[in-house]
């Protein structure tokens, strides 16, 4: 039995059958959960819409006359919804290849064998095995601007008919960042307030720089130290009142958009019946299989501790689904990526440099920028770097951060790199085409190991 049919729950399904298991998935909604529905992939179509109209702003230095460039953004939307549709669809096709029963409705478990399957009026109970949870997170709700009219969350904000005039977003994180790029780009005036002293607190200061710069080109004001304590509705739209470093401030928009986090679905599931145990924050305790307190129980993804990433929620759902089936098999989270789809891109994976310092590590940086690629002037998008952090003695990379054109792509090398145990020579070694933003990752080693080739040292 799976309980959720989003990136985890699917895959979970996909492989357990694979490994010769029957398979019952539960889905209260729709094949593909939040990541696919609402949240990963219309998201990221939007910012490629954004994108698209904003390129065509710089034609004119390509010696290409635009003209008369306008935004049907129903005509977006419907395309957003062709995409979503597409890759829904496919998932529903994988599960039935792979000859696993899908069932609509809300699982509830009656005991640790049990679990009743409610839809409408209808109810029936059905016994398993072993039982993987993959049920996910929403977004958290603010007591003080609670979701309704006029408060949105990133669901109701990605499914918007029309651009609003004004915008005022609640938390700068990389949700709220995203969507305030899209909405900026197509020419909403946006206002981010975020708690803490900067936007993307948990990225490096030289990658967060070159994101404010470009959000301050595309007219958003950023407020930073800030904290949502009101909402009012007005005629037109809605006053947000925040406390900014102690001071009262109110900010007019047209829709409040709050992105703070999000909450994992576990209350609901009658996880006591079942004597699962969950932390304080509802999520759910696991071992390095996903196995709960409850043997033949596991949970994976937004549902169990960790970053709430799709990809994650995929790997484990993998892992469980193998030792349900009885195989030798545990999580090993060397590293797990992390992207921004911001303006520029930020891509990470593995150990900045102040996280390489404080465990102890004596390191050796190279850092390449892309204006000194020649296929990112090509691309007239050649703000940003490649940041390569090893451990000196030895050369053995820890982390890399990328912030510039496609490092959502390039990020996969990196990743890899790290996984294998590669070095800075490794990295140098390695012949990469030309040209290619690729290269800036060679180059990037290169500086590492102290000989330059395509920028002067230092």
């Amino acid at each position: 039995m799976i309980i959720g049919g989003g990136p985890g729950g699917y895959v979970a399904a996909i492989r357990a059958a694979q490994l010769g298991k029957k398979v019952t998935l539960v889905e209260r909604d729709k094949l593909g959960g939040v990541c696919l529905n609402v949240g990963c992939i219309p998201s990221k179509a939007l910012i490629a819409a954004a994108h698209r109209f904003e390129e065509t702003k710089k034609l004119d230095q390509l010696g290409i006359a635009a003209q008369d460039v306008r935004v049907d953004f129903g005509k977006v939307q419907t395309w957003k919804q062709s995409v979503v549709d597409k890759l829904t669809g496919g998932v529903a096709g994988l599960l039935k290849a792979n000859k696993v029963e899908v069932l609509k409705g809300e699982a509830l478990f009656a005991n640790d064998r049990e679990v009743r399957v409610i839809n409408g009026y209808e109810a029936n109970r059905y016994r398993f095995n072993q039982c993987i949870i993959a049920t996910g997170s929403r977004p958290v709700e603010l007591k003080e601007l609670p979701f309704g009219g006029r408060v949105i969350s990133s669901t109701e904000a990605l499914a918007m008919p029309e651009i609003p005039e004004r915008l005022a977003v609640i938390g700068g994180g990389y949700i709220g960042i995203e969507l305030g790029t899209v909405f900026a780009k197509f020419g909403t005036r946006v206002t981010v307030l975020e708690g803490t002293e900067s936007i993307l607190p948990t990225f490096e200061k030289e990658a967060i720089r070159l994101v404010e710069r470009r959000l301050k080109k595309n007219n958003v004001t950023i407020v930073t130290s800030a904290f949502a304590r009101g909402v009012e509705e007005t005629a037109d739209g809605v006053v947000v009142t925040a406390s900014v470093k102690g001071e009262e401030r109110r900010y007019e928009a047209d829709y409040v958009l709050v992105t703070v986090g999000r909450r994992p679905n576990t209350e609901e599931l009658g996880l006591d019946l079942a004597g699962v145990r969950t932390d304080d924050r509802g999520l759910i305790q696991v071992d390095k299989q996903g196995r709960t307190s409850v043997g033949h129980i596991f949970a994976i993804g937004d549902a169990a501790p960790g970053p709430a990433l799709a990809h994650k929620a995929f790997y484990e759902g993998k892992v469980a689904a193998e030792a349900a089936a009885g195989e030798s098999t545990e999580v090993d989270y060397k590293v797990i990526p992390a992207v921004v789809f911001s303006d520029p891109e930020i891509a990470v994976v593995g150990w900045s440099e102040t996280e390489a310092k404080e465990k102890g590590f004596d390191v050796a940086v190279g850092r390449f920028p892309f204006a000194a690629n020649g296929r990112a002037l090509s691309l007239t998008d050649a703000e940003g770097f490649v940041k390569l952090v090893a451990d000196k003695s030895s050369g053995e990379l820890l982390g890399v951060q990328i912030v510039g054109p496609e490092a959502s792509d390039l990020i996969a090398e990196a990743a890899l790199a790290i996984e294998m145990g590669a070095t800075l020579e490794d990295v140098a070694l390695t012949i990469h085409a030309h040209p290619t933003l690729g290269e800036v990752m060679m180059e990037a080693a290169e500086v590492g190991l102290g000989r330059p080739v395509h920028i002067a040292p230092r």
